[in-house]
């Protein structure tokens, strides 16, 4: 593995051997933390939203698990 700044950039390169699946929460992971750098939620009201929204969806679909 190697890791490079170019520019305003980081490169990562990995072997070909590593695991995708791995890689890929990875990359999600910094995607998220990109998308969220600036946010100014608390992971209180996140949570919160994450379980209205969760409830909601369960109450507009519960003809699908019946």
């Amino acid at each position: 593995m190697t890791i490079q700044r170019v520019d305003n950039q980081i490169i990562i390169t990995l072997p070909a051997s590593t695991d995708l699946e791995g890689v890929q929460r990875l990359i999600n992971y910094l995607l998220y933390k990109e998308a969220t750098k600036d946010s100014k939620a608390k992971q209180e009201d996140v949570d919160r939203l994450a379980r209205e929204a969760n409830r909601q969806w369960w109450e507009e679909n519960n003809y699908l698990v019946k």
